[in-house]
Parts: structure tokens; C-alpha cells; sequence
């Protein structure tokens, strides 16, 4: 796809995600990709270090070369048949990799009983969707996971998926998509997978490199566009304080869109979260200036709307302008 193609295309999955979200009725290619990862896991991952590190490389090449070319195949072949259908299909395989209709119906979730004082639906909706322990959470701690939760993977979720769908298509997108799952699902840093999931980690940490950076420029955007509702104009220091923080966040890429969302909404994310009883402590982001309540759930959907919006825009201009000047050459 290139050019004007490639942008309507991704235009059109946008709309179709946006009204359908991600039915449950349909097969997701998503689910797939986990259960041959999960298949691959339990075979592979065994042995001494050395061996767990190779088989780790050759899940990952598998995992997502594999993903590319039965996309790529698959969409040839029902080209061939009528290209319609093979149109339809690439819509929907392009869809399934969005999540911008799914991330802001959780963070919805937990707002809403969240601003009626129903703190268990709101932990609920939230142990969701994280994994530290919500039990004990009061509002701030509910609104934070929230908040952290809504940055993040408005770059896994959203922009990184539109960012290779404009280069590539879907087959790219699910290649991603497929780099997105490896990690979420062997990429941990304990005795497991540390050395089998090493790879995996590696291309998921290269594959959101410049997709997550990207993305704080548009939150940020999104923010000095939006600030006209608030008093507050966090939004001039929030460069400046993002580029300092981020590197502090343990991912090498999450740290900015949750360092930017602090930033923008006054507030300080990160600290001291639970895991099945265990206590994790993160560096801290942003600065407290405000609170954290239910309203900065909404505040940051209201950001991640316009980030994606944004981000689009800017791969649309670009991906035209080089098309145009290809055919110049």
C-alpha cells in the first residue's frame, strides 16, 4: 500500500473500529498469535541458558515472520479470487490490530462507577485491565492505574498499529501485533524468560521506539489544543519535564506517554504498586499539583483521543509527500 491507498485503507479501519470496537462473535488474529506463542513456550522454553536464548530467537523470527507471511498470503490469495474480498479482509484484519474503541470503553469502566463512590466496580474494571493488586486501591490509587494504563497502550494499542499499517498494511500491522504479544507474553525479566523472552523484549522495546516518541509530541499537541477547557496550562513545561522523566520508567518506551499525560494533567503517576502481594516500587512521573481523581480518567481518554487523531494526520502527510516525491524521481 502507498500513498493515498494506503491512507484511505487505514482511514476506513479506523471508522470500522471506532463503531465496532472488537466483537467477541468474531475470531481475533490476536488470539491466535498467543495460543501458537503459548504452543511454541511450553516445547521450547527448556534447557540450559544458552539453548533457552536460541530457541528464544528462533519463537520470535517464527512468531512474527510467520504472522506477516500468512497475512500477506492470505490477502494475495482472496485478491486473486475477487479483489473485494481481499479488500474487505485487509479492512478487517486492519481493524482487529486498534484497540482505540476498546481502550477508551475500559477507562470508561472504571470512571464511571468511580464517580458514583462504587469503589469495587471501579478496582474491578481496573484489575482488567493491569496487573498489580487492586483490593486495596482508594481513588487516586484506582485513578492512577487507570491513567498509566490509558497512556501506555495508547502506543501498543493505537499509534505503534497505525504507525506500520500506514508503511505496510495489515500484514505489517500483524507483525507488530505479533511483537506486542511476544512480549506481553515471554518478555519478563525473571527466571522464566529472562533468557527465552530476551528477543522478544528487544524487538517489542525497537518496534515502539519511535511510535511512542512520536506519540508524546501528539499528547502534548493534543493537550495545547484542548487546554482552552482549564485554567491550567501544564502544557508549557511538559516537553521539558517529559524528556527528563521518561527515563526513569523501566521500559525504555512506556515512560513517555505516561511521563507526557502526568505532565499535562499536573499530576504524579508512577510509586509503589502491589503484585500478588509483592511490593514493586517505580520511579515517580510528573509533579502533584492536582489530586488525582475520577476526572483525570476522562482527561486522558480525552488525550489519547487526540493523540491518535493527530498521530494519523502527521503518517498521512508524510507517507503522501514521500509518495509524491517517489513519483517525482
Amino acid at each position: 500500500m502507498l500513498g493515498l491507498a494506503s491512507v484511505g485503507l487505514v482511514a476506513m479501519a479506523i471508522v470500522i473500529d471506532l463503531i465496532v470496537g472488537d466483537p467477541r462473535s468474531l475470531p481475533h488474529p490476536v488470539v491466535i498469535i498467543g495460543r501458537t506463542i503459548s504452543a511454541l513456550e511450553q516445547r521450547w522454553n527448556q534447557g540450559s541458558e544458552k539453548r533457552r536464548r536460541r530457541l528464544g530467537f528462533m519463537l520470535t523470527a517464527t512468531i512474527v515472520l510467520g504472522t506477516f507471511s500468512f497475512a500477506w498470503l492470505g490477502l494475495a490469495l482472496l485478491t486473486w479470487v475477487h479483489p473485494w474480498l481481499g479488500l474487505a479482509a485487509e479492512l478487517w484484519l486492519l481493524a482487529t490490530t486498534l484497540a482505540i474503541k476498546g481502550l477508551a470503553e475500559a477507562g470508561r469502566a472504571i470512571a464511571v462507577p468511580l464517580a458514583n463512590g462504587d469503589f469495587a466496580s471501579a478496582r474491578k474494571a481496573l484489575s482488567m485491565v493491569v496487573g498489580r493488586d487492586t483490593e486495596q486501591l482508594d481513588e487516586a490509587g484506582i485513578t492512577r492505574g487507570a491513567v498509566e494504563t490509558i497512556a501506555e497502550n495508547t502506543v501498543d494499542g493505537i499509534t505503534s498499529p497505525l504507525f506500520f499499517a500506514v508503511i505496510g498494511g495489515a500484514p505489517l500491522a500483524l507483525a507488530y501485533k505479533a511483537i506486542n504479544t511476544l512480549d506481553s507474553m515471554v518478555g519478563y525479566q525473571n527466571e522464566r524468560y529472562s533468557d527465552f523472552g530476551y528477543a522478544s523484549a528487544k524487538l517489542d522495546d525497537i518496534a515502539n521506539w519511535l511510535p511512542a516518541r512520536l506519540t508524546a509530541l501528539c499528547l502534548w499537541a493534543a493537550g495545547v489544543l484542548i487546554s482552552w477547557q482549564s485554567s491550567a496550562h501544564y502544557w508549557r513545561r511538559a516537553i521539558m519535564a517529559t524528556c527528563r522523566e521518561a527515563p526513569r520508567h523501566p521500559s525504555p518506551n512506556a515512560g513517555w506517554p505516561e511521563a507526557m499525560v502526568a505532565n499535562l494533567l499536573g499530576v504524579q503517576l508512577g510509586g509503589t504498586n502491589v503484585y500478588q502481594g509483592a511490593v514493586s516500587h517505580r520511579a515517580t512521573l510528573g509533579s502533584p499539583l492536582e489530586t488525582l481523581t475520577c476526572s483525570h480518567i476522562n482527561a486522558t481518554i480525552k488525550l489519547m483521543h487526540g493523540a491518535w487523531l493527530l498521530f494519523f494526520l502527521l503518517m498521512a502527510v508524510l507517507t503522501i509527500l514521500l509518495s509524491v516525491g517517489i513519483s517525482w524521481l
